[in-house]
């Protein structure tokens, strides 16, 4: 989609749209017990960090909405630790400040389980960690946009992976740490505050892309709706 603009339109008020595509690069870090699995944490990079909490929303998979993050799913099918499995499937990257956040939190929970389960000191997984780090690669679109009533037509059209580009990466490019529409809106001043509040209240983590993408527009188009009405 090729929007046309108002050249006069000044450019810091246009919303630009962007693609972007999510990169596995190997760590050559493993882990095969959970000791060896929390000493990586300790040290692994924010990249890597944010791989293993969000690229299975962008990446193909066997779709697991129990065990969403990799970290639960490898304590629940590798460790067979459904408790650590189920305390690390709710930690939510959203709710935390930044990832050294969510990090601390992370081994909060291993460091207790380590310290209540004497055979988890020693018990080998059944399938070795692979930590992996992401890179993102951005794409332009050519797709641009001056008023806020036109994202309720663009949004349907979307990629999934721009989805993920402007509502959930954003989280970590943004000063503000929030999502491109948000910080769009927000250069409007007031006039969109109620819209802002209910896009804050979407939480990305734990629907897919698609899903996403439908609340995201039935979010504009009903706000939309009432206002002309």
């Amino acid at each position: 989609m090729n929007t046309v603009i108002n050249k006069s339109e000044p450019e810091i008020r246009r919303f630009v749209l962007k693609d972007c595509a999510l990169i596995a690069i190997a760590t050559n870090k493993r882990a095969n017990s959970l000791k060896e699995f929390r000493d990586h944490i300790e040290n692994l990079s924010l990249d890597s960090l944010y791989y293993h909490f969000w690229a299975n929303l962008l990446l193909p998979h066997f779709e697991e909405r129990e065990y969403i993050n990799d970290f639960a799913s490898w304590a629940r099918h590798s460790l067979y630790d459904t408790k650590l499995a189920e305390q690390l499937a709710v930690l939510d990257p959203t709710s935390f400040n930044d990832l050294e956040d969510l990090r601390y939190h992370l081994l909060e929970y291993i460091d207790d389980r380590l310290e209540e389960s004497e055979h988890l000191q020693w018990v080998r997984a059944e399938r070795q960690f692979e930590f992996i780090r992401s890179q993102i690669v951005v794409f332009e679109t050519h797709t641009q946009i001056a008023e806020p009533q036109e994202i309720s037509m663009l949004i349907p059209q979307m990629s999934i992976s721009s989805i993920f580009y402007h509502f959930i990466d954003a989280r970590r490019r943004t000063q503000e740490r929030i999502d491109d529409f948000r910080q769009w809106l927000a250069l409007f001043g007031e006039t969109y505050q109620p819209l802002i509040e209910q896009l804050t209240g979407i939480d990305p983590y734990f629907s897919n892309l698609v899903e996403l993408r439908q609340q995201l527009a039935a979010t504009f188009q009903k706000y939309f709706a009432e206002r002309a009405s």
